[in-house]
């Protein structure tokens, strides 16, 4: 049987070394058939919870980051990110909750016309991904968030977005909303498209934006 601290340091060494965030399957692949990945990964998160560097899971995936408490300190040796726009966000979060959704479904959501740029932008930054297409007229593309989006905003799952309760306590939703309002589950949204094909694009002319600019519907 392996040593469950040599296991500990090899998984301590690989995230150290590594340019992302690991799997377990990523880690295990690396390492002695029969060592216990999981283990090594969980002792490792007990001994440096509360330090400076804290080893947090992301998008289902581990890697070692600088406590939150801590990221002031790093202010000034990192870039500015590029800040979204009020309608960026807001696509966003509509993708993040409705995927798989079509940029119609986005616009009915949001009540106005969706400008081009604004899901190019999404897309180019990585934080939203083509899914499919959708089994309707027009075939149109479906949209849904990346890996990206769950590393940026530092959550492990969709399952981890935030609910009604903790939108209410941040201020984010009315405190007087209708009873039988409730946040949609992506986890629990049934897919109803086909996988794109290798070089498949948004057809504009079926799902079509019209003005680079944002406009009342």
């Amino acid at each position: 049987m392996r040593d469950p601290g040599h296991t500990e340091r090899e998984v301590e060494a690989l995230l150290f070394a590594a340019a992302g965030p690991l799997s377990l399957q990523d880690m295990a692949r690396r390492l002695p058939e029969g060592a216990d990945v999981a283990g090594a990964v969980a002792a490792l998160q007990c001994r440096y919870a509360g330090r400076g560097v804290e080893l947090v899971c992301v998008a289902e995936r581990w890697r070692f980051q600088t406590a939150e408490d801590l990221a002031w300190l790093m202010t000034e040796e990192r870039d500015e990110p590029r800040r979204l726009s009020k309608a960026a966000q807001e696509t966003l979060a509509i993708i993040a909750y409705h995927q798989p959704v079509t940029r119609a479904e986005i616009e009915a959501v949001r009540g106005v016309q969706a400008s081009r740029g604004t899901l190019d932008v999404l897309l180019e930054l990585g934080l939203v991904r083509m899914r499919g297409r959708r089994r309707s007229p027009g075939r149109p593309v479906t949209y849904g968030t990346t890996d990206a989006f769950l590393e940026h905003f530092g959550l492990p799952s969709l399952a981890d977005l935030p609910g009604v309760a903790e939108m209410k306590a941040a201020g984010l939703l009315s405190l007087d909303l209708p009873a039988d309002f409730s946040v949609p589950d992506p986890m629990g949204l049934a897919s109803d498209e086909d996988p794109l094909e290798e070089g498949d694009a948004p057809e504009f002319h079926v799902d079509f934006v019209g003005e680079a600019e944002e406009t009342q519907g």
